[in-house]
């Protein structure tokens, strides 16, 4: 059953990527820290579709573990993105501050905002990287899906 082993990993793997895009949505990161984050974000993803493989009822395929590490890297991707874009939108409807944006990148938002660009318009075109995001993540979950039951079938 791909689709429940891949639906339950993809709600935990969901819960972690949305406290990682908090942190990472209200703390401020900078230089190095930026690429460590989406590092991490990155293994996330890679562990749902590991957590997946897992889940999967014995005898495992490697088939069987891409199918739900998909599936995870989806549910998590999708929650986190959608997350995400939610809260930039709020950041820039307050005035605050994007993390991993440097000021003068902050100046140029805050002037398409102060030239009567709604916040809402800024945050949909993000909608291009949510759709990056779920991608992103379903393939590296799939990956993971794939190396765990060809590791561990039983």
């Amino acid at each position: 059953m791909a689709g429940r082993a891949g639906f339950k990993a993809g709600m935990i793997g969901a819960a972690v990527m949305l406290i990682w895009t908090v942190i990472g949505r209200f703390f401020p990161m900078s230089g190095i820290l930026v690429w460590v984050s989406v590092g991490v974000s990155l293994l996330i993803y890679a562990g749902t579709g590991v957590l997946a493989g897992f889940l999967l009822a014995p005898p495992r395929t490697p088939g069987k573990g891409v199918g739900a590490g998909a599936i995870s890297g989806l549910i998590s991707g999708l929650i986190a993105g959608v997350v995400g874009v939610v809260i930039m939108a709020i950041q820039m409807a307050s005035g605050g501050d994007i993390p991993g944006l440097t000021p003068q990148q902050m100046q140029q938002m805050r002037q398409l905002t102060e030239s009567g660009m709604d916040p809402t318009t800024l945050a949909l075109l993000t909608i291009p990287s949510l759709v990056c995001i779920m991608g992103i993540g379903s393939g590296l979950a799939a990956i993971g899906g794939a190396v765990i039951c060809a590791v561990k079938p039983d």
